[in-house]
């Protein structure tokens, strides 16, 4: 019988999106960036492990997921408001000229900033004011994904080394799993608070239906 994808299911996909009106701007596939002239340079390429409801893709492909069969291939057009979000007014800020002064930086258009944790473009510099455009690059944009569903992913370990590298960006390499009796040991590179491995061991033993998570020591 066909396995149809269920909410906080783990699933291994391929992905490609696209405009609607043809450039295409993100894949998982190295050949296909080179072939569309697309930045490869340290950016790791190759399938994904997500959980789907988890938003650890794109929210509104995310949310398409939920019924879809695994091991075959769809084509999900998604508009503003469930891909980038629609271009937003407020988000046009006018910075003056001295702030970039300071950070001995010369404003021209299409240079990207750092402004407190939030980027933008540089969309216009007049005078001694510059504008600066905080939406994303592909705000007010209908998106096209082509996405390949590879296989559901059932293995404890490998379900979570996967949430963690989506989600805190942790290189697979250094995550250590164990399980035994039910329950899972993860060793991470780095310390995270208490407060936060606590919430965040719960919410992996509720995705993967182990008895309880447990954090190792920070290992080398």
């Amino acid at each position: 019988m066909p396995n149809h994808i269920q909410h906080h299911d783990f699933i291994e996909l391929d992905y490609t999106g696209r405009l609607a009106d043809g450039p295409l701007f993100d894949t998982t596939s190295e050949k296909v960036a080179k072939q569309h002239n697309l930045p490869t340079a340290n950016k790791k390429f190759g399938s994904v492990v997500i959980c789907v409801g988890e938003q650890q893709i794109l929210p509104g492909l995310d949310a398409q997921l939920v019924g879809k069969e695994v091991g075959k291939e769809y084509t999900i057009k998604l508009l503003p408001e469930q891909a980038f979000g629609k271009r937003d007014i407020k988000k046009m800020k006018i910075i003056p000229m001295g702030t970039f002064r300071e950070h001995q930086t010369e404003p021209q258009p299409g240079l990207q900033i750092d402004v407190d944790g939030e980027m933008g473009t540089v969309a216009r510099v007049s005078g001694g004011r510059v504008m600066v455009n905080f939406n994303h690059p592909l705000a007010g944009k209908e998106v096209v994904y082509e996405i390949r569903i590879l296989r559901q992913v059932t293995d404890q370990k490998e379900q979570i080394t996967a949430f963690l590298n989506m989600g805190l960006r942790i290189p697979e390499d250094k995550i250590n799993v164990e399980i035994a009796e039910g329950k899972a040991t993860i060793q991470l590179p780095f310390q995270l608070p208490a407060p936060f491995t606590e919430e965040l061991g719960k919410k992996l033993a509720e995705l993967t239906g182990l008895k309880g998570v447990e954090w190792g020591k920070v290992s080398s």
